[in-house]
């Protein structure tokens, strides 16, 4: 039997909600994904070219520091992995996770949040951080699924 962990980073809480709900639904561990530095308001402000999640995501380089590492990756076999869209891809930060562990040999699934964008190419996008693994494109988590229907997604992962 595989063992299996949900990931995630949240900024507002929303995904959050979607990772507990997804871990309770599935009997998976939960892991939050934490920056060192919280996000503030007039960070998450994509409207200001200044804000941090604005530069951030307009540089491909960036690498958010983690609050910790101490993820036990090597435990599961199977990560669900969520986070906010932003600017139509998963946040910096994503990037820092999936390059601060071995993901050999593991199947990851994405799930996002978004209030208005799909995950697009975001796989694609996060393959080159994550090299050896098995990335699927995932599904939005918007609103409130029921626990059956998270059950039925997670089986096809």
């Amino acid at each position: 039997m595989s063992k299996t962990l949900v990931a995630f980073f949240s900024a507002s809480g929303v995904t959050k909600g979607a990772a507990q709900r997804l871990a309770g639904a599935i009997g998976a561990d939960l892991y939050e994904i934490k920056p060192a530095v919280a996000y503030t308001r007039a960070d998450l402000n994509w409207m200001d070219k200044k804000s941090r999640s604005t530069v951030e995501m307009n540089d491909s380089a960036c690498r958010p520091a983690l609050a910790d590492r101490d993820a036990d990756i090597p435990s599961y076999d199977r990560i669900f992995l969520g986070f906010p869209i932003w600017w139509y891809t998963a946040p910096s930060i994503i990037r820092t996770f999936l390059e601060s562990y071995d993901f050999s040999g593991k199947t990851v699934a994405l799930f996002a949040t978004s209030g208005g964008s799909g995950l697009g190419k975001t796989a694609e996008d996060l393959a080159s951080s994550c090299p050896g693994a098995v990335i699927k494109g995932g599904k939005m988590l918007n609103g409130r699924q029921s626990e059956s229907e998270l059950r039925q997604w997670a089986e096809t992962v």
